[in-house]
């Protein structure tokens, strides 16, 4: 009957205690719709020309192809979102000039940059490829660590915000500049999930200002100066914030089983073996 008492106990606590995570599970969809991560949308027209510095780098979203004419030598730059959890995969596809007009090899690579313009190291992928004069196109790839929701200040992790992509030719002769060229570029991400979360998130995410414009009405900005003034324009894809509900929570729900029914079964055995045998009256 103890044994019977004991392990109704355990069932008992362990529905009290996955109660809240089948609460959060059947209320995720409904944040999810609140607050939906960065993601690409289908009629956004994908951009047809890249930026030529990190002031005028070209807004792209995730999961849209976008395309560029130049010529070697240039800095080619575009910037997308970024948001907790994610990790983005930028992909690069250079179309060479004709091998007949290019003198030598190119050295091709990319690089990326977060909103404060900190270079992040790539965790897998070809970021630099050496192109023979033989080759007509090479392929680039850089794959960011999983962006945090926060960091320390001394730290270099990613964080939620806007990142450039950088793409030139490290490796070039004299007599290959100028020769016509162009790319096809895109960014995926790929969800990490609660395995990446933190406790902690950014007040704001680091989307830097990348322009100016001069204020219609003057009374909006307080400064009473009737000629106009400049403020900054921010940039117009910024990540959703991330809503609170994540799989963290059902491996921290069943953790906590796991350990009131650890608890349970000890105190079940240590209070059966050392409990005395009860002599009989009159033995």
């Amino acid at each position: 009957m103890r044994i019977r008492r004991v392990l109704s106990t355990a069932v008992l606590l362990a529905g009290v205690a996955a109660a809240p995570a089948l609460l959060g599970a059947a209320a995720s969809p409904a944040f999810a719709d609140a607050s939906p991560s960065a993601s690409p949308s289908g009629d956004a027209a994908a951009p047809t020309e890249a930026g030529t510095s990190f002031r005028t780098a070209t807004e792209i979203e995730q999961g849209a192809q976008a395309t560029a004419g130049a010529s070697t030598g240039d800095y080619l730059y575009w910037q997308f979102p970024a948001d907790a959890g994610q990790r983005p995969t930028v992909k690069a596809t250079v179309k060479l000039p004709e091998a007949s007009k290019r003198a030598s090899s190119e050295t091709w690579q990319i690089d990326v940059y977060d909103g404060l313009r900190r270079r992040q190291a790539c965790q897998y992928g070809a970021q630099t490829r050496t192109a023979t004069a033989d080759v007509s196109s090479v392929e680039l790839s850089c794959t960011l660590r999983t962006v945090r929701a926060w960091s320390e200040t001394w730290a270099n992790d990613p964080l939620p915000g806007t990142y450039y992509i950088r793409l030139t030719a490290t490796g070039l002769g004299a007599a290959d500049l100028g020769l016509p060229m162009s790319t096809e570029l895109q960014v995926d991400s790929k969800d990490i999930g609660g395995s990446a979360a933190v406790d902690g998130s950014l007040a704001k995410p680091l989307v830097p200002g990348i322009a100016t414009t001069a204020s219609e009405n003057p009374e909006e900005d307080g400064s009473g100066d009737t000629s106009g003034s400049k403020t900054a324009v921010l940039s117009s894809l910024r990540p959703d914030g991330s809503g609170w509900w994540s799989d963290r929570w059902v491996w921290t729900a069943i953790g906590g089983i796991l350990a009131a029914l650890a608890g349970i079964g000890g105190y079940a055995l240590t209070r059966g073996r050392g409990r005395p045998s009860r002599i009989p009256p009159g033995a």
